[in-house]
């Protein structure tokens, strides 16, 4: 299977929805550039910011939308026209509601879960044949407490959990970037010995 070329993290722009659970993709980019010393740059024609990684030898382009989540589609295929990357040599990095904090996931296809910003970009694709990094945030237990819950917070236990599967990720990814998308998910999704 192909590697990775782009890595898109999905979240709401604007220094209030910094910290909130609905951007979790962005904690992930932005831990990403940070571990590997890359700046974000706000690129207009592709609607969003852009940064250029290296990862295990292979460069790869990370993109934070700047449309808002529920138009995340329009930055994401502007990016995939613009760098001539197919869809799946894409990762999309999301929060997810049915995964507990702390816990990382990699997954290829599939729908868009009630993820507005995936369910753009399968309505701007017409499929969903692509990478995801599924970033637990837990649920709130109830479907009326879901939008003030992912818009929200999270307390300092369930942010550090958050971090530490970003953590994960981000050691496995040098594999996922490489095509090894088997030993990449093997390795995040085999419990760590207490």
């Amino acid at each position: 299977m192909a590697g990775l070329r782009l890595i898109v993290g999905l979240g709401n722009p604007g220094s209030e929805h910094a910290r909130t659970r609905h951007n979790a993709g962005f904690w992930f980019v932005d831990a990403l550039a940070e571990a590997r010393g890359a700046r974000f740059g706000l690129e207009s024609k592709l609607f969003g910011e852009t940064a250029k990684i290296d990862i295990g030898g292979a460069t790869v382009w990370a993109l934070k939308p700047a449309t808002f989540m529920n138009l995340s589609g329009k930055s994401v295929s502007a990016a995939l026209r613009y760098w001539k990357i197919e869809p799946e040599e894409m990762l999309v990095a999301h929060d997810e509601l049915d995964l507990p904090p702390g816990t990382a996931r990699l997954k290829f296809d599939g729908g868009h879960g009630g993820q507005n910003g995936l369910r753009d970009i399968a309505r701007l694709l017409g499929h969903g044949k692509y990478h995801r990094l599924r970033l637990g945030i837990g649920h709130p237990g109830h479907k009326d407490k879901v939008t003030p819950w992912v818009l929200g917070r999270p307390g300092k236990d369930d942010e550090a959990a958050i971090l530490r599967g970003i953590d994960d990720a981000i050691t496995v990814l040098p594999m996922a970037v490489a095509g090894n998308f088997l030993d990449a998910m093997t390795r995040l999704h085999t419990p760590k010995p207490a």
